[in-house]
């Protein structure tokens, strides 16, 4: 049986019978995978509450048989207190925990994708990460997981976008007007959002009006869906919420 320590963090967890805990980790070095906390939910000392997610730790593991490894002790690298006082913050935070955890296969490393999130929870923390930051995070969590919708030109012809485009999860991005008729069904997007979106692709960090940023939102939101077959749970949590 292979042991190893692991910088992690948690994504989720599952109580397993009278004591136990099912913890989805997402590691830097073996991606997403399971670890069995035997006695989790009685043992105060030995794992001291810290198997909350959004919770950063360095894991120390056993590969077992099957999928899902042992997870014998963990010692907590930050805990990010702040923003668990803030149900704003922890609605993002819970947020991007989930789309990692499903975007992600198990034991693929995305050692990209890890760092990104890491950052996100530390500007969350230190109350320095704006709405725009949410949907800066989202598209840097798709590119790091080979699912970049595109913003830049039509996702048909390579044109630009110009006005009266649609946003197409079929064909992953924007369609001009001019292939409008291409595709079965489309989120309207203007030129504006489109480049916008392109701009924090390419890194920029420029905030966007709130308005551009709920529509936005749809708009990826849309996109996640189709991905993954479903809603994300927490986007229902995001819009109770709110983000301003």
């Amino acid at each position: 049986m292979e042991r190893f320590v692991e910088r992690a963090v948690v994504l989720s967890t599952l109580d397993y019978g009278e004591a136990d805990r099912l913890v989805v980790l997402f590691t830097h070095g073996h991606g997403k995978l399971t670890g069995f906390a035997g006695g989790a939910r009685k043992s105060r000392r030995r794992f001291a509450g810290a198997l909350e997610p959004c919770t950063l730790l360095r894991a120390q593991l056993v590969e077992r048989r099957g999928t899902t490894h042992r997870l014998d002790a963990v010692d907590v690298e930050r805990s990010f207190h702040a923003l668990r006082e803030d149900l704003s913050l922890i609605a993002r935070a819970l947020y991007s925990v989930e789309l990692c955890r499903e975007l992600t296969r198990d034991h693929e490393a995305h050692p990209q994708l890890f760092a990104a999130l890491v950052d996100y929870l530390e500007a969350l923390d230190a109350k320095r990460a704006g709405p725009t930051s949410l949907i800066a995070f989202e598209l840097a969590a798709l590119a790091h997981a080979g699912l970049m919708p595109r913003f830049e030109s039509c996702a048909v012809c390579g044109g630009e976008v110009g006005r009266h485009a649609v946003f197409d999860p079929d064909h992953g991005g924007v369609v001009c007007h001019r292939c409008r008729e291409r595709v079965s069904r489309g989120v309207p997007v203007d030129a504006d959002l489109a480049a916008a979106l392109a701009r924090l692709q390419a890194g920029a960090r420029t905030p966007m009006p709130m308005e551009q940023r709920v529509r936005a939102r749809e708009l990826l939101n849309v996109f996640i869906a189709h991905q993954l077959g479903r809603k994300l749970r927490s986007v229902d949590f995001l819009k109770h919420v709110g983000l301003d």
